[in-house]
């Protein structure tokens, strides 16, 4: 008799059925995986044997051969080994066959029958629920991951006797309790950076405010002493509550880098992914022969933060070209094709030259022209076409760093945060119908369509993209940004002067 157990193939984002086929019979004693094993998965026989030894079990003296179907699929995750666990010793107990049928079952064996936490449970319960699966058994440190899911239940398990003993029906099967989602992502943590202490900026806090409002692209140019990297790091406080959807999604990319904290296993908030300059194109798209997602795809529905964008190389910077105009990456490699979600806010800080003083008022420059045209050149005319907001930010003069009593009167994240959601609820309403949730999202058809101008209006948009040499793609996101101008001024239409701000934050290209 050949028993089945239901398992998951996680490839990253997407997951396939694996039925897992036993066989036991009377010939020479023999284990044999078949399938399209790897090596991870083809190992799973030395933890049974050990595992099952730690037990009052052992493998059976006979001809055990484990089929992995369907056969076309290359099985890459150590999580088979408690399937075919559960196979082997179903010859033995005779385990519900309803329940077994109506349950998933993914988990790597530890050598003394525990259960190891893995990823990629979030994603597979996920999958499970879609199908239409009512349980599925996953170890107690990777519970409460699963448990955001509803409509699913949630097994805990800590071994692999415990298992057999619900299998049976000897133990009541441990249901995690559902997370309150709404309740996990309204809570708030404190942050040390506050826009109430970044004084004198308030047209580049004003840039960031729209930049957050309507998820758009910017690149702030500055010398020394302009106080980027508090304007940068306090831009997190003031980016828009994540939706439950939002934050699932999310967490589904985290959950299959492995990167989920046990007790926290819900992303539910928008922090930066900040990169260092010496980073590598691979480490950012993905990386790894499977292509491992990485920087970009972290910072899906966050933000990509380049500090010193002008001293990442140009290669690197032109891996971006196409997830900021597609929202997603698909990398190639040997063995297969991925693509994934990876729409986020880039964030760039850049120095004029190489010394940083080619704008400072008080410090001569010291480089060259050809040293400062080789240094701006790395950021090319197509990358800053994708970018909504390039913005001058000067310099902070050192006198006016003592007037600590400006900041009690100055204006708080909270307070720009408030004019955010505001914004971002009127472009969820707008997009209600629809796949959209930001203004910088839209397509043509969108923006014919909410973004329409009085003619003078118009004239005024057509004259300063002629004037400015600006491109077709640079046209439609000035629609968009001055969409998102209005949003914060709660206005239905467009006007002149949402056109003209959206203006004063393009960057004039070169004929």
């Amino acid at each position: 008799m050949i028993n089945k157990v239901n398992s998951i193939a996680v490839n990253w984002l997407t997951s396939d059925l694996i039925e897992v086929e036993v066989d036991i019979n009377q010939w020479l004693p023999s284990f044999t995986i078949v399938g399209l094993p790897d090596q991870w998965v083809q190992e799973s026989k030395e933890r049974l044997r050990s595992a099952l030894k730690s037990s009052w079990s052992k493998l059976p003296s006979s001809r055990i051969t484990v089929n992995l179907a369907p056969a076309d699929i290359r099985k890459s995750w150590p999580s088979f080994d408690f399937p075919i666990a559960i196979g082997i010793l179903d010859a033995e107990f005779d385990f519900d066959k309803t329940l077994l049928e109506k349950s998933i079952f993914i988990w790597e064996l530890s050598l003394n029958w525990d259960l190891r936490k893995i990823s990629s449970v979030l994603p597979a319960t996920i999958w499970a629920k879609e199908k239409g699966f009512k349980n599925i058994f996953v170890p107690v440190s990777n519970s409460l991951e699963a448990s955001v899911i509803p409509w699913i239940n949630v097994i805990a398990v800590e071994n692999l006797s415990e298992a057999i003993q619900m299998l049976l029906w000897r133990k009541e099967l441990k249901i995690t309790e559902k997370l309150d989602l709404s309740t996990k992502i309204s809570e708030t943590l404190e942050n040390k950076y506050d826009f109430k202490y970044v004084l004198w900026q308030n047209f580049a806090k004003r840039a960031l405010e729209i930049a957050a409002s309507g998820w758009h692209n910017i690149i702030m140019n500055w010398p020394p002493w302009s106080w980027k990297t508090m304007l940068s790091k306090a831009f997190s406080t003031i980016l828009p509550d994540l939706t439950v959807d939002e934050a699932i999604e999310i967490s589904k990319i985290y959950s299959i880098s492995g990167l989920l904290d046990t007790d926290n296993p819900l992303i539910t908030k928008r922090p930066f992914r900040t990169v260092h300059h010496t980073a590598s194109s691979v480490s950012i798209i993905g990386w790894w022969r499977n292509a491992k997602p990485w920087e970009i795809s972290l910072a899906h529905k966050w933000v990509l933060f380049l500090d010193e964008i002008l001293e990442f190389q140009k290669s690197v910077l032109e891996v971006l070209r196409q997830p900021l105009e597609d929202w997603q990456i698909t990398v190639n490699r040997v063995n297969a094709s991925f693509t994934y979600p990876a729409k986020f806010i880039l964030v760039g800080a850049m120095n004029p030259c190489p010394c940083g003083y080619l704008t400072d008022p008080d410090k001569d420059c010291i480089c060259s022209p050809r040293q400062v045209q080789n240094y701006q050149s790395r950021l090319s005319g197509p990358l800053i076409d994708r970018v909504d907001i390039f913005i001058e930010v000067p310099k902070v003069k050192t006198e006016n760093f003592t007037i600590w009593e400006k900041y009690e009167n100055s204006e708080t994240s909270k307070d720009i945060k408030n004019r955010v959601e505001k914004a971002r609820k009127i472009q969820l309403k707008r997009f209600a119908w629809t796949k959209i949730t930001f203004n910088s999202e839209m397509s043509t058809k969108e923006i014919n369509k909410y973004c329409q101008l009085d003619s003078e209006t118009e004239n005024i948009l057509k004259q300063a993209v002629t004037m400015m040499n600006l491109s077709a793609r640079s046209y439609y996101r000035i629609l968009k940004l001055a969409r998102t101008i209005a949003d914060l001024s709660s206005e239905e239409n467009i006007k002149k002067e949402h056109i003209l701000e959206a203006l004063s934050f393009r960057k004039k290209e070169e004929s």
